[in-house]
């Protein structure tokens, strides 16, 4: 993942401030007094996150990709009857040509009010941001980096089974995101990140396909996360991201929901925005702490199960249930 624009990024953020001191305890149940919102499991997200890892890493062409494919399109069925599976061909950064699968699941399809929600679900092939360079070339596990927004998805389709909207959503998880050029090649070729959210995007599932807005959860798993106002959603969605922080702020979570913008980021929220015209904000951990501006385990082969958070689970999928249970 992701355009490095944040190693420099964070310097114009002077966020001793807003880093958290203590976290407070976290709520089970937030409340509304207009609205009945079900409640997050984090122990349920943490286990379709689980079930992802154990695959392996789910890089594109292994046994293990395919496998997983498989798994989240039979979860997904168990909550929603419309699951649809977009396969495609892309050109990875190294010219080869590489099968990818976006699963779509939609949720009372005939509604034309609509809410988009998506992470991706491949891992990336490269640690090239191990601290050993012997790493450089070893798949990663991408518990947090793939696994865990898929995972807090999953737990949401399953609310959202139980407590059917009137309005429509849409869970797309992207392939091929993180096949973007190792860190080492030393060039800026962006646009081979999110190919399978630039492909939908420019050939939605459905024809003519349109939502009123769209929430990209990345890397939401990590302790002690801190989600900023990243500076792409700003300039496309800023109205979507006030709410949505708004929320977060107002169920108790704002200290993970900085209020605070961060610079832009190429992430799969950009190609949803530019070439589908769906105002999309992105949920992304912001770390200004690390020399990457991500989390610390960012694409280094400790991107594992052991170092996820269920209280960063909880905040992210509470405050996204809180969203689309209010729209």
């Amino acid at each position: 993942m992701k355009n490095i624009l944040l190693a420099v990024v964070m310097l114009a953020m002077a966020l001793g401030s807003c880093r958290r001191k203590e976290t407070p305890p976290v709520p089970d149940q937030p409340e509304s007094p207009s609205v009945s919102v079900p409640v997050f499991n984090s122990d349920s997200a943490y286990a379709f996150m689980a079930a992802q890892t154990a695959f392996g890493p789910r890089v594109p062409g292994s046994k293990a990709h395919e496998a997983c494919a498989l798994w989240m399109e039979s979860q997904l069925k168990r909550y929603c009857d419309n699951v649809t599976v977009q396969p495609f061909v892309a050109r990875s950064w190294d010219k080869r040509l590489l099968n990818g699968k976006n699963i779509i699941a939609s949720f009372n399809p005939d509604a034309r009010k609509r809410i988009l929600l998506c992470a991706h679900w491949d891992s990336r092939p490269y640690a090239d941001h191990d601290p050993n360079p012997a790493n450089h070339r070893k798949p990663i596990d991408g518990a947090n980096d793939g696994a865990s927004g898929v995972g807090a998805l999953i737990e949401v389709a399953r609310l959202l089974s139980q407590n059917p909207l009137q309005h429509g959503v849409d869970i797309i998880f992207f392939d091929l995101e993180d096949l973007g050029e190792p860190q080492q090649e030393q060039s800026d070729l962006s646009d081979t990140w999110c190919l399978g959210s630039q492909h939908w995007s420019k050939t939605p599932h459905i024809t003519g396909y349109r939502a009123a807005f769209g929430i990209l959860l990345d890397m939401v798993g990590a302790p002690d996360a801190t989600f900023f106002m990243e500076g792409t959603s700003m300039h496309y969605a800023p109205e979507i991201m006030q709410k949505v922080w708004n929320t977060a702020h107002q169920i108790g979570y704002g200290n993970y929901f900085i209020k605070t913008e961060s610079n832009p980021i190429t992430d799969d929220h950009l190609y949803i925005n530019k070439l589908a015209g769906i105002p999309t904000i992105d949920i992304i951990h912001i770390d200004p702490s690390t020399p990457t501006g991500f989390f610390k385990y960012w694409h280094t082969v400790n991107d594992r199960l052991e170092n996820i958070d269920k209280n960063t689970l909880k905040a992210v999928g509470q405050t996204v249930t809180q969203v689309i249970y209010s729209y």
